[in-house]
């Protein structure tokens, strides 16, 4: 019997990156994973990665209609969940005084808003001494430029962290979160940055860290299962993963 062997897991945003490390590390340990994404090519692809135990389903973690039918295609498909790593979010940057209501009610919707809504949906298919972990950001104790939405939403993650454990002790479940630091998980060599400027980035991030690299996906991953199965005495906190960045 493998370590997660019939475990039932859900992880939005898990078609690349940490979430996708996440799904492999669950999957190879003989868990059944649905995973979510907003784009099939993408989720089709992950799929080809994680094997037969895993289940990719189209969802936008920012609408609350696909979160409710999410919530929905789970019971159907698992029934009770073990697990649930609410990881889908995303990043722009730009400065305070140039920042459109556009970018800052995005932001919000999809880092914020989604996951609170999307552990209330699931909050009755979580099964007792079940886990939930949230993704926030080491940003969210740092103030650096030209993120102050982004800091600002996962700031807010990491207070629901806690009100959300609060809530859901009753119901034996823990929440917890995840602070991932800089990391190569592949979202700067996907963007629309010249190659040159990606390689710069990473330099600067490697040189400005103190254990002088970037994180990998696997080594949130592995922080994350911590978290959802391992810390039994543990709720309401935030794990950085971060080479020290937050702490040093």
């Amino acid at each position: 019997m493998t370590t997660y062997d019939g475990k039932k897991i859900v992880i939005t945003g898990g078609s690349s990156g940490i979430g996708l490390a996440t799904a492999r590390l669950f999957a190879d340990g003989g868990a059944h994973v649905l995973i979510t994404g907003r784009t099939r090519s993408t989720l089709d692809a992950a799929l080809e990665q994680l094997g037969g135990k895993a289940i990719a389903v189209r969802s936008d973690a920012s609408s609350l209609k696909d979160i409710k039918a999410l919530a929905g295609t789970v019971e159907e498909r698992f029934g009770a969940v073990d697990a649930l790593f609410v990881n889908a979010g995303v990043t722009a940057s730009a400065p305070f005084d140039s920042t459109t209501e556009e970018m800052y009610d995005a932001l919000f919707g999809i880092n914020t808003k989604g996951p609170y809504f999307t552990v209330q949906a699931f909050a009755p298919l979580l099964r007792e001494g079940s886990g939930v972990v949230l993704t926030t950001s080491v940003v969210n104790v740092l103030g650096l430029d030209a993120l102050s939405v982004y800091s600002a939403s996962k700031a807010a993650l990491r207070s629901m962290t806690r009100t959300l454990a609060r809530e859901l002790l009753p119901r034996k479940v823990r929440v917890n979160a995840v602070s991932p630091g800089p990391i190569d998980s592949g979202i700067l060599d996907r963007s629309l940055l010249p190659a040159d400027v990606v390689e710069a980035t990473k330099d600067t991030y490697r040189s400005t860290n103190p254990m002088q690299r970037l994180g990998l996906s696997e080594e949130v991953a592995a922080a994350v299962a911590y978290l959802a199965f391992g810390a039994t005495f543990s709720t309401g906190t935030e794990f950085p993963v971060d080479g020290g960045a937050s702490q040093l």
